[in-house]
C-alpha cells in the first residue's frame, strides 16, 4: 500500500463523476476529466484547500463526518463506502481501536436466554445488544426476517440493515417509523455511553448517509418499540406481526417476540415454519 492511497481513491473517484452527475453544469471545455476540486468542495460542504490537503496525502486524520460528505458527493457505493472507511482506518492507526476499545458490547448469548429463545418455537424470536446486533434467534425468525436479506452476512445487524440495505425499504412498508424509533434508541443509549454507541452512530452515519445523519443531528424523541409490525415477504405477501419485548438486566439485551396479529399472517407462519395449521395463533383479526 503507497503512503497516499486515501488521497489517490478521492481523485480517482472525483475524476469519474461527472458534473451532471451531481447537478452542476458541464461548463466550458475541460482539460481533466470529472469534476474539478472546487465543483467536489461546494458540494461536499468543504473547503477547496481541505480538499486538496486531502488528496495530497498532507492532511491524514479526516473525520467520518466529512468522509460521509464526500461519499455522498461523489455518489459512492456501498463497497466504495467501505473501501474509503478501511483506508481511514489504516492510515491513521485506528483499526486496532475499531475492533478492541470500540468492540460492539454484548455479543454473548448466555445458555439459559438461548434455552428461553428455544421455547418460543415455532414463533420468529431474536436477541438483541443495545446495538442491534443479531445474537440468537429462532428457527422462526430465519424464516421470516432471512429471506429480505436482514440475516445476511456473518454479523447481521437490524439497525446497519434497516438503513444501509435497498431491500429495507421494500421489506417495511412503514420504513420511516421504523428508522425514527431505531435512532431514538441509539440517542438514548449514546447517553450512557461514552465510547461504543456514539462510534456505532459515527460509523452508521458514515455507510447510512443523509437518512440517518439527519435524524441523529434531529431533535430527541421517545425510544419505543412499536407493538405492531407490517412486513412484505418475498414468498408470502404482506404480513402483520405482534411484537413484545423481554429487556434481560445485563449489558442490554432484549428477545424481541413476534406473533401473527391476524389469521392470514397465521397462516403465512404456519407455512414458513412447517408447522401444522393453528400452532401460532393470530393475536386478534383486524
Amino acid at each position: 500500500m503507497s503512503d497516499n492511497e486515501l488521497g489517490a481513491f478521492l481523485r480517482a473517484r472525483r475524476e469519474a463523476v461527472r458534473p451532471a452527475d451531481v447537478g452542476l453544469p458541464d461548463g466550458p471545455r475541460r482539460r481533466t476529466p470529472g469534476l474539478r476540486r472546487s465543483e467536489l468542495a461546494t458540494v461536499a460542504g468543504v473547503s477547496v484547500e481541505y480538499l486538496t490537503r486531502l488528496e495530497q496525502g498532507r492532511d491524514r486524520n479526516p473525520s467520518m463526518q466529512v468522509l460521509g460528505n464526500l461519499a455522498d458527493a461523489l455518489r459512492m457505493t456501498s463497497d466504495e463506502r467501505n473501501h474509503l472507511r478501511d483506508l481511514s482506518r489504516t492510515l491513521n492507526g485506528s483499526a486496532a481501536l475499531c475492533t478492541a476499545a470500540n468492540r460492539p458490547p454484548g455479543r454473548t448469548a448466555r445458555p439459559t436466554v438461548r434455552a428461553l429463545l428455544d421455547r418460543f418455537e415455532p414463533a420468529p424470536a431474536v436477541l438483541l445488544n443495545r446495538l442491534g446486533d443479531v445474537l440468537a434467534r429462532t428457527s422462526g425468525y430465519e424464516g421470516l426476517f432471512g429471506p429480505v436479506g436482514l440475516l445476511d452476512g456473518d454479523r447481521p445487524n437490524v439497525i446497519a440493515y434497516t438503513f444501509t440495505d435497498p431491500r429495507a425499504k421494500a421489506a417495511f412498508p412503514e420504513w420511516d417509523r421504523i428508522a425514527d424509533e431505531h435512532v431514538a434508541a441509539l440517542k438514548l443509549e449514546a447517553a450512557h455511553d461514552e465510547v461504543h454507541t456514539p462510534h456505532f452512530i459515527s460509523e452508521l452515519s458514515f455507510m447510512a448517509g443523509k437518512e440517518f445523519a439527519e435524524r441523529v443531528a434531529g431533535p430527541p424523541a421517545p425510544a419505543t418499540v412499536a407493538r405492531r409490525l407490517r412486513l412484505r415477504h418475498p414468498q408470502e405477501g404482506e404480513l402483520r406481526l405482534a411484537c413484545e419485548v423481554l429487556n434481560l438486566h445485563d449489558d442490554g439485551q432484549r428477545i424481541l417476540a413476534y406473533l401473527p396479529d391476524d389469521t392470514a399472517t397465521s397462516a403465512a407462519l404456519d407455512r414458513l415454519t412447517g408447522r401444522l395449521p393453528g400452532a401460532l395463533r393470530a393475536v386478534s383479526d383486524g
